[in-house]
């Protein structure tokens, strides 16, 4: 069953995947453009970035994705939110995407400057809230997505509730690993999908070899709960970290930098995701999302074969029924 294209405002992906943006340097550059020249949305992580490594970020995705779609993702919980969205926008960004927290004053910001803005959400309210203040298209996550959440409810109830009170385009993101989940997704009423735990084993993406290798070696009872200095939950692998972590003998900081706006100083997040994004995982947390354990093809491939892969599988996916160009949104 082919895909339909995901049209957003004025951009059109002729494959409709977002590449989620994975903070900490997981989804850099290189990632994010390889994605964008293949035909989908690649996402940068802009969180824990300064801002010069931000900007030389996005002109790499951009020397490598051509006339392709890129964008950023940041945490609203970000203490340098703004800086890494004005400094996005110099650089010609295409996509804001922003979670962790819901910024009213992002889209004034993308409408002044003509940048697309999608707000991560988790329910049916803040979709429509979005949808008031002015959000291009809504990205809506459920719980088996991977890093901070925002609900504890399936993405299987919370898309079609999502649908239901909003006209823009709807992207459905968590827990998405295959052709077929693809489907489901747009079954459900999705004009695209938000996909990241996948492109963690490409070749692009900047995790160390030790990181991948977790993902690799995932199995079902790894993938656990944790709490987060942000005040959200969050979804990681067990590491040695973690496990400390969950019996609430992580240690505590030792000086801080203030990267986030509000922290309950539990333990230092940023260098733990450092830690296992530069190959050091027993000392680190590996966020994931809940289905990691189901990728079948865990060979580290380049990033735009994955994303093919993900285009056969969906239309191979049998399911007759479907009819994918009714989803389109009403406007």
């Amino acid at each position: 069953m082919k895909l339909p294209k995901l049209k957003i405002k004025n951009l059109v992906a002729e494959i409709p995947i977002i590449q989620g943006g994975m903070a900490v340097k997981i989804s850099t550059g290189a990632l994010a453009g390889a994605i964008a020249k293949a035909g989908g949305i690649g996402i940068i992580g802009a969180s824990g970035m300064d801002l010069g490594e931000l900007a030389q970020e996005i002109k790499k995705a951009r020397e490598i994705a051509g006339k392709g779609i890129i964008g950023i993702n940041i945490m609203f919980a970000a203490r340098d939110f703004l800086g890494a969205v004005y400094t996005s926008i110099k650089e010609g960004i295409d996509i804001v995407t922003t979670g962790a927290g819901f910024s009213r004053d992002i889209f004034k910001i993308g409408k002044e400057s003509k940048t697309t803005i999608l707000p991560i959400v988790s329910s049916a309210r803040l979709a429509k809230t979005a949808t008031v203040c002015g959000a291009d298209a809504i990205v809506v996550e459920g719980k088996e997505a991977g890093g901070h959440l925002g609900t504890d409810e399936s993405i299987e109830k919370i898309l079609p509730e999502v649908r239901k009170v909003t006209d823009l385009p709807v992207i459905a993101a968590g827990g998405i690993t295959d052709g077929c989940d693809i489907i489901k997704m747009f079954k459900l009423g999705a004009n695209g999908v938000q996909i990241a735990t996948r492109f963690v084993l490409t070749n692009e993406c900047n995790a160390a070899p030790e990181f991948k290798k977790m993902y690799q070696n995932a199995k079902k009872e790894d993938v656990v709960l944790i709490s987060s200095p942000v005040g959200m939950p969050g979804r990681a692998l067990k590491t040695r970290f973690v496990d400390d972590l969950l019996q609430k003998k992580a240690p505590k900081p030792i000086g801080c930098d203030y990267c986030l706006k509000s922290c309950s100083l539990e333990y230092c997040i940023i260098q733990a995701l450092i830690n296992a994004q530069q190959g050091d995982v027993h000392n680190g947390i590996v966020f994931t999302g809940e289905n990691v354990w189901k990728i079948k093809d865990k060979k580290i491939k380049p990033a735009a074969e994955v994303l093919h892969d993900l285009v056969r599988e969906a239309e191979e996916c049998p399911d007759p029924d479907i009819s994918l160009t009714s989803r389109s949104p009403k406007n």
